[in-house]
């Protein structure tokens, strides 16, 4: 990655870690789950609304590093809308991308591939998906609480 393009994606981590999107709590939420990254002290809840299948509203509130903060701030702007089968693919997109450092994946995710250099560094890869695990918590179970641990 050249150095521009590094500059470019830390920046847009700093602006969403500073400035969180959908940060805030949803009263008439239909699932809500947990996340707690033990280690670097994330601790999240993430609330959505579903409307027949589809993610009408979603949020989430909480505290954490900057790349976690960055990563649930991307998730929530990004899936809102979708379907819940959508919402689970670009799931296992991103884990793809963060974890084994799937570049194709990163290509077929958007703004979220800003999050692809985490792959990088194995506790980081924690902080990035500790949200998106929460979703899915959310989607499947209804509200197990997770953890990275």
């Amino acid at each position: 990655m050249t150095g521009d393009l590094e500059d470019l994606y830390q920046e847009v981590i700093l602006d969403h870690g500073r400035r969180p999107r959908n940060f805030r709590r949803i009263d008439n939420a239909t699932a809500v789950a947990e996340g707690l990254n033990p280690l670097c002290g994330d601790h999240y809840t993430v609330y959505l609304r579903l409307n027949g299948g589809r993610i009408e509203e979603l949020a989430f509130d909480g505290s954490g590093c900057a790349i976690s903060k960055a990563s649930a701030s991307l998730m929530t702007s990004a899936l809102k809308g979708k379907t819940v089968a959508e919402a689970e693919e670009i799931f296992r997109r991103f884990q793809s991308m963060v974890v084994e450092g799937n570049l194709e994946a990163a290509g077929e995710l958007g703004k979220l591939a800003v999050l692809k250099g985490v792959c990088a560094f194995p506790t980081r890869v924690k902080c990035a998906s500790l949200i998106w695990h929460a979703l899915h918590s959310a989607l499947v179970h209804g509200a197990a609480p997770v953890t990275t641990e």
